[in-house]
């Protein structure tokens, strides 16, 4: 704020520390001066600058010519400032005979750099590169353009967005003959004719390595040769735009010419909407209305009259694609002419019954509010976007006199500005999200990315086997993405979900055995696998595993392996990093031998590998490669099978691991005033925060990262809720989750919270997630300074008591482990996983406790599997059985007294529950029998015709027979049986 000065003729002088460029200066008044008048008087003090400028009409060019034949250059740098009318048009051009060309041209309002750096020996080889930058860049303000190339590595700088790329070819030198052209490119020996459209503007500070065109062409030099008429001062013609503000209030209301035979409007426009009204006038001699309007993207023209079936006329598609475009109508009598962008060979035409009258008021961009009476129709929302060269009757209107209150009548527009952006650029819409927009925002499609979300931030995938496992999925193939929301893509992977272990598989594409013959030191054989991913995928799947192998096995017939002990060795593998590697399967890293070599059990105890004895009779080293950090294997090279009778066949199995280190990995809060921190966190535009708690406590802050006024912060704010604040510089946003239950019940809950340009989100659980929409505009980039906190707070004195685990921050991952065992109050690890995950272990599995997460003991189940929910099943030939051997609850001796084990089966009531499934089609067969030591039993039978008999044998009574022959049970189809005895009462349920 600068204060003025407080009398009539007083000068106050502010001078700014730093010379600043700009576009425009806008002087807002906060305060008048009470006691005077409203006046204001300001004079601006520019810094020198030097500019030399040329004026391209669209019908000119410069030419620079070069001193030899051909200049052939390493090393480029072209810079220049423009500014332009049109959407299109070539700035400058250059080529050589051998196919080598730069080119730099505007296309649909965006620059693109066209470059082919030739190779003469390779007609076929496609070395063309092609960039584009920017856009709207036809909106009259001047734009700075700066390329630099280095041999194949080019800079290419539009305004302030750069873009690093290099070409294709071999070569290095663009070879270009005798000339550059600039506004232009002309073809030889026809004067004024070009072959591209030519640029329609200014171009100022014209440098081609180091040389200033405009400079050169103001003096006349001999260099420079002029094609058509270039100026030397920018003379553009002031066009006054509008921009419609409004979705609901704008519109421009201009007079014409009433009663008219006839009518002619023109008006060009640009938008991002697909829908809106362009034009609205009631046409004189009662011959009805005529609407012009944008519907998906398409113009559509309307007359419409009580008394006759409507007239209409459909244009073109994508009209709502940022560029501008004219419409003209025409009317005589009774036909009407649609022309969209000046094309008359595709005009259309229609016939009205009544003769067309011109309109008295036309109504551009939409209708007044207050309107009653059907002076002005909007059949669909109102336009938002902008308009110029509004014609009318064949005249144009001056929109400064709009602007001024002496034409017409608006509500709700920007004169003089179009205020287009592109909320495309750049595009926020991240891993391959298409960017569209309308005029107050932007979408993004995320189809085919495996990502989601408003801006395609987060992975529609787990990021590893555990999490599937932990929502009960059984083996298979999954895509995981170890970095979540990071830029690494999804990785098709094999979950083997049957076991404690959760093992993750991924194949290459040769993990059978191969033979190989004829391979020697100077012919040497090589293999290398190929895992459909990325190094960096695999290196973050091996790095957040516990552990990873990868079998290795040579079968050998006179074909050596490593040479051991003392020998350049015959055959070796790559691995990670492409580091060649020694030793092989069941050995270590630096140790030159085989798995027989460190058990000592080797066919040739002089050697440290079994195929190093070099035997004629076939035999094998085998073993797992378990180093992660060399993981996984990329090629491997064999030369010792071209002797006679030498051979050999390898394998290298899929690369195998098993453990997320992340998911479990956990951190106690100990006291209030404990904390674990970590660097600032770098999230400017988007960012997503998941970790799992628990906690008795009240209230406490998970996590908070502080900037001077920016901050981010997550915390349990009361038994029942969780809140997600945030201010990126618009004040805080505070997204609360609010839960049916307390969520203090030292059970582990999850909490995910996100926050991009288009909304700000917090899921806790499974509740409904709660979304904030972002503003369309002001601040979006969260700008923090200080350390990020976890399990604590930097602003307040409450933290947080309790457990925090995987904790993940934009896809990275945070080892709170580590921090805890550095850090007094904090303890690594969290206990007591059963409490919240026992009710996975199904069918009497029982939860057992393990430091880092809990395994189903399936034991006293029917069932196995990682949750006790996969049915252990037999198949039973005729003949075969099965007999388990139970031991007596009490030791039973020959020579103990009946009696004494008598009172033992009286205290308690004799009970059994048993369940089973059975399918077959003989009968008569035994299911099942039990016997006791006291002669009692229990038999499951299938008698003759089919029916089912259950006989009890207990010591008080005799033979009891219980039949169920409601159908034959031998019938090939599956029965569920379930006996149910507790004492003297007997359930039996089929």
């Amino acid at each position: 704020v600068f204060t003025g000065n407080s009398n009539a003729d007083g000068v106050v002088h502010h001078k700014l520390l730093h010379s600043m460029k700009a576009r425009f200066l806008r002087f807002i008044p906060l305060k008048w001066n009470a006691g005077g008048r409203i006046g204001l008087r300001v004079e601006v003090f520019g810094c020198s600058y030097k500019s030399d400028i040329a004026d391209f009409d669209g019908r000119s060019s410069l030419l620079y010519r070069f001193n030899q034949k051909l200049m052939s250059t390493f090393k480029d740098v072209v810079s220049l400032k423009f500014k332009s009318m049109q959407g299109d048009g070539v700035l400058f051009h250059g080529e050589g005979q051998r196919g080598d060309y730069i080119t730099l041209e505007l296309q649909k309002g965006k620059l693109s750099l066209h470059l082919n750096l030739g190779d003469s020996n390779l007609h076929f080889s496609n070395s063309h590169t092609s960039v584009t930058l920017g856009s709207l860049l036809d909106d009259q303000h001047w734009h700075s353009v700066l390329i630099e190339r280095f041999n194949k590595q080019v800079n290419f700088t539009v305004d302030k967005y750069t873009q690093h790329f290099r070409t294709k070819g071999d070569s290095d030198h663009l070879d270009i003959d005798y000339e550059l052209s600039f506004g232009g490119i002309p073809v030889p020996g026809k004067p004024g004719t070009f072959q591209r459209k030519n640029f329609h503007g200014c171009i100022e500070n014209l440098y081609y390595n180091g040389v200033n065109i405009i400079d050169l062409a103001k003096r006349r030099k001999p260099q420079i040769y002029t094609v058509g008429n270039v100026t030397f001062s920018c003379s553009e013609p002031q066009i006054v735009p509008i921009t419609f503000v409004s979705t609901s209030r704008s519109y421009l209301l201009l007079p014409g010419t009433a009663q008219i035979d006839g009518l002619s409007v023109s008006f060009q426009f640009r938008t991002w909407n697909k829908d809106g009204l362009l034009l609205f006038t009631e046409l004189s001699e009662n011959s009805g209305h005529l609407l012009v309007y944008l519907h998906g993207g398409r113009l559509t023209l309307l007359i419409q009259k009580e008394t006759e079936n409507p007239v209409e006329i459909t244009e073109g598609t994508n009209l709502h694609d940022g560029l501008w475009h004219s419409v003209n109508i025409n009317a005589r009598r009774h036909r009407i002419t649609l022309t969209l962008d000046n094309n008359a060979a595709t005009a259309s035409h229609a016939t009205t019954v009544s003769r067309i009258y011109s309109g008295n008021s036309y109504y551009f961009g939409g209708c007044p509010d207050n309107f009653t009476d059907s002076q002005c129709l909007n059949p669909i929302t109102a336009f938002q976007g902008c308009m110029r060269l509004i014609f009318i009757d064949n005249q144009p209107k001056d929109l400064i006199l709009v602007q001024q209150g002496s034409l017409g009548n608006f509500s709700d527009l920007h004169i003089d500005l179009c205020g287009i952006k592109d909320r495309c650029l750049p595009n926020y819409c991240e891993h391959g999200g298409k960017c569209s927009q309308s005029w107050t925002t932007f979408y993004c499609d995320c189809n085919n990315t495996g990502y989601m979300g408003a801006t395609c931030h987060n992975s529609v995938y787990e990021q590893s086997c555990e999490a599937y496992r932990h929502q009960g999925k059984t083996s298979g193939f999954f895509y995981i993405d170890s970095d979540g929301s990071g830029p690494l893509g999804p990785l098709r992977v094999f979950c083997n979900i049957t076991e404690d272990k959760i093992w993750t598989e991924v194949q290459h594409n040769s993990t059978g055995l191969t033979r190989v013959q004829g391979a020697g030191p100077e012919k040497p054989y090589t293999m290398s696998f190929n895992y459909d991913s990325s190094a960096e995928q695999l290196e973050a799947l091996t790095n957040s595993a516990e552990y990873c192998e990868q079998e290795a096995a040579y079968h050998c017939r006179k074909s050596r392996l490593l040479n051991t002990p003392n020998g350049m060795p015959f055959a070796w593998w790559v691995g990670r990093a492409n580091e060649k590697h020694l030793y092989w399967g069941g050995s270590l890293p630096g140790i030159q031998q085989c798995a027989c070599g460190l058990e000592e059990s080797c066919l040739d105890m002089r050697y440290f590998c079994n195929c190093d004895a070099d035997r004629e009779e076939w035999t094998n080293d085998t073993g797992f490669l378990a180093f992660k950090d060399h993981l996984p294997v990329t090629q491997i090279v064999i030369t010792d099978t071209n002797r006679s009778n030498s051979e050999a066949a390898w394998k290298i199995g899929p690369l195998r691991c098993y453990g997320d280190r992340q998911f479990w990995n956990a951190a106690s809060f100990n006291t209030e005033a404990s904390y674990l921190h970590f660097p600032t966190l770098h999230a400017e535009v988007s960012v997503d925060i998941s970790f799992f708690f628990k906690t008795a406590t009240v209230s406490g802050v998970f996590l908070e990262n502080l900037g001077l006024k920016d901050f981010i912060r997550i915390e349990i704010s009361s038994p029942k809720e969780i809140t997600f604040s945030i201010d990126v510089g618009n004040g805080p946003t505070e997204a609360t989750v609010q839960s049916p239950t307390a969520l203090n019940d030292n059970q582990w809950h999850y909490v995910r919270a996100e926050r991009n340009l288009k909304q700000t989100s917090l899921q806790v659980d499974s509740l409904p997630r709660k979304v904030l929409e972002a503003p369309a505009e002001g601040h979006f980039r969260l700008q923090l300074n200080s350390q990020l906190f976890v399990g604590g707070t930097a602003s307040r004195q409450k933290g947080f008591l309790g457990c925090i685990r995987s904790l993940h921050l934009n896809g990275q991952k945070l080892d709170l482990e580590e921090r805890a065992k550095m850090t007094p109050g904090v303890k690594p690890g969290c206990p007591g996983h059963c409490s919240s995950y026992g009710n996975l272990c199904h069918n009497g599995g029982k939860c057992v406790e393990k430091y880092n997460g809990y395994f189903c003991d399936c034991t006293n189940s029917a069932y196995e599997g990682p949750f006790c929910k996969d049915e252990v099943s037999a198949l039973f030939e005729a003949g075969t059985s099965v007999t388990y051997t139970f031991q007596e609850p009490y030791p039973v001796t020959k020579n103990a007294s009946t009696s004494s084990s008598a009172i033992y089966v009286d205290a308690v009531v004799s009970k059994e529950n048993i369940a089973f499934s059975f399918l077959t089609a003989h009968a008569p067969s035994l299911l099942l029998y039990i016997n006791t030591y006291f002669h009692e039993y229990l038999a499951v039978i299938l008698s003759k015709n089919g029916s089912l008999q259950v006989r009890y044998k207990l010591s008080k009574d005799g033979l009891l027979i219980f039949t169920i022959d409601s159908g034959n049970f031998a019938n090939r189809e599956l029965h569920h049986l379930k006996i149910n005895r507790e004492g003297r009462e007997l359930v039996i349920q089929v």
